[in-house]
């Protein structure tokens, strides 16, 4: 029986129709046609009014535990968020808040972001690279940045950020599935060289 990877994806968008959500359904369509997955899509919008006024993780509804169970105990997380004010949604920082500091080490996470411009690309790097860092998990070399001339309404409309989400699942797929503490194949070779 052939083992199916565990992936998550938050979209940190709270509204619907979303472009984030496009963008996090385009990644796991893609992942799926080379990994056998059990996917899962976490909306921020319908969680938003349930975790606004909660400070502590004892304070939630049992369908947010479920939620931040499903984040601790993934695969591959597949993390997405709209920039606003050059950086991401400050409830999307607030579900993550929730999330145990340990759940995520060594897991691989594949950052996505979504803006009006080209000039806030660097998003990935600067705050979602870092902040899964803190949880040290295992950010993908490879982010995928969209802006709306990258989509057509509501659906993909560019070539490139198909190509950029193509490279990005192919470069994510060597590195799921690998045991936490595990290294890398790549890396294993080199230290015995």
């Amino acid at each position: 029986m052939t083992r199916k990877y565990k992936v998550v994806a938050v979209s940190g968008n709270v509204q619907r129709p979303s472009r984030t959500l496009v963008l996090v359904e385009e990644l796991i369509a893609a992942i799926s046609e080379v990994l056998p997955v059990e996917a899962r899509t976490i909306e921020l919008g319908p969680l938003a009014p349930q975790i606004g006024g909660a400070l502590y993780r004892n304070q939630l509804p049992p369908s947010v535990e479920a939620e931040l169970a499903a984040i601790e105990s993934a695969d591959l997380l597949v993390v997405a968020s709209p920039v606003y004010r050059g950086s991401y949604t400050g409830l999307f920082k607030h579900l993550l808040d929730f999330v145990h500091h340990e759940a995520l080490i060594d897991v691989p996470v594949l950052l996505a972001a979504t803006g009006g411009s080209d000039r806030h690309a660097l998003v990935i790097d600067h705050q979602l690279r870092p902040l899964f860092s803190f949880f040290q998990a295992r950010t993908l070399p490879l982010g995928v940045y969209a802006s709306e001339q990258d989509f057509d309404g509501y659906a993909i409309g560019s070539d490139a950020l198909q190509a950029r989400i193509a490279l990005a699942v192919q470069r994510a797929v060597p590195l799921v599935g690998i045991a936490p503490g595990a290294a890398a194949p790549a890396l294993r070779l080199a230290q015995a060289a």
